[in-house]
């Protein structure tokens, strides 16, 4: 018999929640954390995105959490934006539906005087982005005196994403003695330095092995060209197959983004939104709300936006680009068959990205199945900067060889040949060294 969530050590407070959420059987990772995490101890709990990750730490932290009337928070959440945090605080307040535990939410872009007010009002758990809790911290409106639970969310994102220093700040201002929480997908090196940092003594919780891409989502690659060539391949699976009803389309930079969405606007308008950090709050939350409606069907987001963001029923997950980082594309693909639903991830990768599906096949230990591109799709022949490598060898290939002194060497031309004359000042004097001198004249 399959443990449900009647078997844990849970009260009719967060029982009564999830069941109004129609949950009834906890993922290997909820399984797995629950009593550890109830022990008190330091966590690293590795699983892949989609796996009920959230959960994982907030089930057993809310039923150790008892009613206090103090002001400051006992409970610190830490996640990499503000979309994530929002995000965390809905699951916190669908599970603490029926008590009296108070969480907020505080992260960059939103109204620093709202937030303010709503610190000083009294919480029990924050959820924060680590750039505005320091704000709040140094303002002296939040004291984190009280903490009790420390939990980084996505921890390797915040890593990679330059957060370190801050995290440092915080873990100095917090009481010593807490219990540490890390979730994640991956584990990567800056994690384990990390770890051996600050938190020597930690249990790792690993329900799949690192890199392993979930079993539900079917994997296949295109090799494609250039940017232009990758559009028409964009366009001719949005237009020929119905299936690709609710696609998340991921690219390396901001820039790329907003020219791929300004392309497709031209090409099949209305059924797309562009996401990324350089968006306002409030744009960003109204592409998400139409992307979660079905308002649109294609969602252009970089990796940062679109990490932890638990967007319900993704069918299809589309790297216009590879990312950089192998451990990346697990988090890309994640997003798409969560839920035990099948999903399909499809890349689409140019000569100079080949080297990136090495490293992820090789994290993975599998290969990405490859597919050729349709025959209606128009093959572009121009080629941005860095859509083609870069030739390693001698920069004057291409010059021709000189007919004279070799390959290196070559006489100048009598034009071009000069005498060291000297500055005007060397000029003058020698020509007053002249007018003393007798004129010597062969007979």
């Amino acid at each position: 018999m399959p443990i449900t969530f009647q078997d844990l050590n849970l009260n009719k407070a967060l029982l009564q929640a999830l069941e109004d959420l129609e949950y009834e059987f906890p993922t290997p990772i909820q399984d797995k954390s629950f009593s550890v995490v109830m022990s008190g101890a330091n966590v690293i709990g590795i699983a892949q995105t989609g796996t009920g990750k959230t959960f994982a730490y907030l089930l057993p932290i809310l039923r150790m959490l008892t009613y206090s009337s103090q002001r400051h928070p006992r409970v610190l959440i830490l996640a990499p934006t503000h979309e994530l945090t929002i995000q965390i605080l809905e699951e916190v307040q669908k599970l603490t539906k029926y008590t009296s535990i108070r969480s907020l939410a505080v992260f960059g872009g939103g109204n620093i005087n709202k937030q303010k007010q709503s610190v000083y009002d009294g919480c029990d758990v924050v959820v924060a982005t680590p750039g505005r809790l320091m704000d709040l911290v140094m303002d002296g409106m939040l004291s984190l005196k009280s903490i009790q639970k420390l939990v980084i969310d996505e921890v390797d994102e915040m890593l990679s994403l330059g957060f370190k220093p801050q995290i440092v700040s915080i873990l100095e201002k917090i009481p010593e003695k807490r219990q540490n929480l890390m979730f994640s997908a991956t584990l990567s090196p800056d994690i384990q330095n990390l770890i051996d940092t600050f938190f020597p003594v930690v249990q790792l919780i690993e329900v799949a092995p690192h890199g392993t891409p979930l079993d539900q989502i079917i994997q296949q690659a295109y090799h494609v060209p250039n940017f232009n060539t990758k559009v028409n391949l964009l366009s001719n699976l949005l237009t020929r197959n119905d299936e690709l009803a609710k696609v998340l389309i991921f690219v390396g930079t901001k820039k790329l983004a907003d020219r791929l969405f300004e392309t497709m606007e031209l090409k099949l308008p209305g059924i797309f939104a562009v996401i990324h950090s350089n968006k306002a709050h409030n744009t960003r939350l109204n592409a998400l709300d139409k992307f979660e409606s079905g308002e649109i069907r294609a969602l252009i987001a970089t990796d940062v936006m679109a990490r932890g963001m638990d967007i319900q029923e993704v069918t299809h997950v589309i790297n216009f680009d590879l990312p950089q980082q192998s451990s990346d594309y697990i988090h890309r693909i994640g997003r798409t068959g969560r839920a035990d639903r099948r999903g399909v991830a499809i890349s689409f990768i140019n000569e100079m990205e080949r080297e990136f599906q090495h490293h992820i096949e090789t994290l993975m230990d599998k290969t990405i199945p490859m597919f050729p591109i349709p025959e209606s799709v128009e093959i572009s022949m121009i080629f941005g900067a860095d859509e083609k490598p870069e030739f390693k060898g001698n920069v004057n290939y291409l010059k021709a060889p000189t007919s004279k002194g070799g390959l290196a060497f070559h006489s100048k031309s009598a034009k071009n040949s000069k005498v060291n004359l000297g500055g005007p000042g060397k000029q003058m004097r020698d020509a007053k060294k002249s007018k003393g001198k007798k004129s010597h004249r062969r007979g």
